[in-house]
């Protein structure tokens, strides 16, 4: 079942723009990222299960670019943004050839059990 989202319909003619646009230059950027790095980790500061994301892609030897916003007490707003996009709660957030994976806890479900590998065509 896919996840349930606003209708625009039921949204306020008033707001949709600032709906649509919210952050949009982030959600951009990440997009823009997650199509052109095999592996993408959109993380932030101070949050151990990014540094946890990292350490299991770098013990895998396997490369990644990292993108970074903020900590817990800055840019929260954009990374609400992300948020509402992906419909993924937590960071980070993993992207594998385009195609969100979920966070640090996945990515270790896929490194041990080598479906990393098979999704990227090793």
């Amino acid at each position: 079942m896919p996840r349930q989202i606003l209708d625009e319909t039921r949204q306020h003619p008033a707001i949709r723009e600032r709906i649509a646009n919210w952050h949009a230059d982030i959600v951009h950027n990440v997009q823009a990222a997650a199509a052109s790095n095999p592996v993408l980790v959109v993380g932030m500061g101070q949050n151990p299960f990014c540094r946890r994301a990292q350490r299991a892609l770098d013990a895998a030897h396997q490369p990644y670019q990292y993108l970074e916003y903020g900590s817990y007490l800055s840019q929260w707003r954009p990374r609400g943004a992300l948020k509402m996009w992906t419909g993924w709660p937590t960071f980070p957030m993993v992207f594998v050839r385009g195609v969100l994976v979920g966070g640090a806890r996945e990515l270790s479900k896929l490194i041990d059990s080598g479906e990393l590998k098979r999704l990227l065509g090793e």
